[in-house]
């Protein structure tokens, strides 16, 4: 065979398994971003869901935790309506020192009297991946203290066959939303304290 055609021969061959690498990974990106076609249930498991709050003081940070109550979230990926609830254990908050737990629970978060914190979504814009990890801009209600406020954080999200996990990180400006800075003396703490939120379980449709 002459060298000329040949050459034209592997090249053609390379041009096309470049041509079907590149089809193949457009086909797997496609596939990757498109939107659950129903509404989603998604029921929060509580063995695998909590939240974890940071509060930074004087020399040092005060790391805590809240263990979930119940939760479920209905989701239509086509028009980002969602609703439902997510409902903490206000009175299960700790952070490893039971006077400053006695502390936030009955001078900050007066957990007796508000036993549960509570948030309602009601929106998420952007897209929801049929696998792999979605960020979702979610819009809804938090209700902490006896008093709810509008707020919007980022979640993201990953499915999984029928199982799903998200997590989130936002700040809450607990001062401002009328609840008691406990610095004492010296001790001084922010008036803001981060949330970082994880969840996980099963999706009904």
């Amino acid at each position: 065979m002459p060298a000329v055609h040949w050459k034209f021969m592997k090249k053609t061959l390379r041009s096309f398994r470049l041509f079907a690498a590149v089809t193949a990974l457009t086909q797997l990106l496609a596939a990757e971003v498109t939107p659950p076609s129903q509404e989603l249930l998604l029921q929060l498991d509580p063995a695998k869901s909590g939240a974890d709050i940071i509060l930074v003081a004087t020399l040092h940070t005060v790391d805590g935790s809240f263990s979930l109550k119940r939760g479920a979230i209905r989701f239509d990926p086509a028009t980002g309506k969602a609703s439902g609830e997510v409902v903490f254990d206000a009175t299960s908050g700790k952070t490893g020192n039971s006077s400053r737990d006695n502390k936030m629970h009955k001078d900050v978060i007066q957990s007796q009297r508000y036993p549960e914190i509570v948030f309602h979504p009601d929106r998420a814009d952007g897209t929801l991946s049929t696998s792999g990890d979605s960020t979702l801009q979610v819009h809804g209600t938090f209700a902490i203290h006896g008093a709810e406020r509008e707020v919007t954080f980022p979640v993201q999200v990953s499915l999984s066959g029928n199982a799903w996990t998200a997590k989130a990180s936002f700040q809450i400006p607990y001062v401002k939303w009328g609840m008691k800075n406990p610095s004492v003396l010296f001790l001084r703490v922010a008036d803001t304290v981060r949330v970082q939120f994880h969840a996980g379980g099963s999706i009904a449709q």
